[in-house]
């Protein structure tokens, strides 16, 4: 078959590799019909997030199910499901405690308490380095799911592949940050980042029930999307001071809730950088940082951002003084799924606006480049196979 293969930092190509098959009795062999490139996927294309040999890339995919292994009893062949990124047993500790990212069982390898750098992950993800299970993921013609009875979703008939796509990822982890802060209405909420999982928290935060949705960005033609899609107050750092402009809108306070969707590679000066290389960080914690300072006290900072390293100069005397609440992670897609069907059959959410660019599976290493590169006013790429 086909797939997104990468081979070195800079180096995704389309190639030939073989075919997935069955292997355990719970697995399922999918037929790719609509993939898309992700934010966290730059960060082994970067090499940011290392990985040593060929991978086929690739966390958000759906797809038509064309074989069924022995054991499985929720799907059958020709179910068109929907497949959320972690991979989950379904039945460890964590999974049975609604922390399906921590998976005890799916990342035999690399699983392990510490969460260190370069080991002692938590659950595998598909398509997403040797360090979170080796699985190979579903930027392919095909792709084999895993613990099948546990996790894909299958699709309601009237939903396009574009309106349910995002249900895989980006969605679920734009939820997670708003229901993490735990709204109760009339909240301002500030997202940081208007890439497409920073679009999906601003709309998250008003089906929550947020007063107020703030973007912020230093790209103009994403803070346009993000007005555009989503109707948000926006502010760009390269205008205005963003700390400043927040307790200005919020009568000196700052904002209820911050949602880092960013991470560890924001844009950054060359002295972001010199300073990374000296404290052997990868990375930067600036957008971090940022959202610290523009909450207010006792708010909460949710960070979906990846961050991949420790960071010196970690501003813990400002988060004490300020009595913050911190969540972050991995969403835990499984918690919120069914809910998320619900939202977008019932159209109380669309999640398709934010495509750009839809390419055949073909061109991937284009549609890399138009992400990587923010060329042509890419926001989110969508692949078919």
């Amino acid at each position: 078959m086909k797939a997104a293969v990468f081979h070195k930092p800079g180096d995704i190509s389309y190639d030939n590799v073989d075919d997935p098959r069955i292997e355990k009795a719970g697995d399922v062999i999918l037929r790719i019909t609509s993939t898309a490139i992700c934010g966290s996927d730059l960060h082994i294309l970067s090499g940011a997030v290392p990985q040593k040999t060929d991978m086929v890339m690739g966390h958000e995919f759906m797809g038509v199910v064309e074989e069924i292994g022995p054991s499985v009893k929720n799907l059958k062949r020709g179910d068109r499901v929907v497949v959320p990124f972690p991979i989950a047993c379904g039945h460890c500790f964590f999974c049975n405690h609604g922390a399906s990212p921590s998976c005890e069982n799916s990342n035999y390898k690399h699983y392990g308490p510490n969460g260190d750098l370069m080991d002692q992950k938590g659950a595998a993800l598909f398509g997403y380095t040797d360090l979170y299970g080796g699985y190979a993921g579903g930027q392919a013609e095909y792709v084999r799911v895993p613990y099948a009875d546990i996790s894909p979703r299958i699709v309601p008939n009237n939903l396009s592949d574009e309106q349910a796509l995002f249900l895989t990822d980006i969605f679920p982890t734009g939820w997670s940050a708003i229901d993490w802060a735990q709204l109760k209405g009339g909240e301002v909420v500030a997202v940081f980042g208007s890439g497409p999982v920073g679009l999906m928290a601003q709309k998250a935060a008003w089906i929550r029930g947020a007063s107020r949705v703030i973007a912020i960005d230093p790209l103009d033609y994403r803070l346009e999307k993000a007005r555009m899609v989503n109707k948000v107050e926006t502010l760009n750092p390269h205008k205005v001071d963003v700390i400043e402009a927040i307790r200005d809108m919020t009568n000196g306070r700052g904002a209820d809730v911050c949602v880092d969707a960013v991470g560890f590679e924001p844009e950054r000066t060359l002295m972001d950088k010199v300073k990374a290389t000296i404290n052997f960080e990868k990375g930067s914690i600036k957008v971090l940082d940022l959202c610290f300072q523009a909450v207010r006290r006792s708010g909460t900072v949710s960070i979906v951002g990846v961050y991949g390293s420790p960071y010196d100069n970690f501003p813990l005397h400002r988060i004490f003084d300020k009595g913050l609440t911190i969540r972050q992670g991995q969403a835990p897609v499984l918690n919120y799924i069914d809910h998320l069907i619900e939202l977008v059959k019932e159209e109380k959410v669309i999640l398709d606006d934010i495509i750009t660019h839809t390419l055949p599976l073909s061109e991937v290493a284009q549609g890399y480049k138009l992400f990587d590169e923010k060329e042509d006013d890419c926001v989110k790429v969508v692949l078919k196979p």
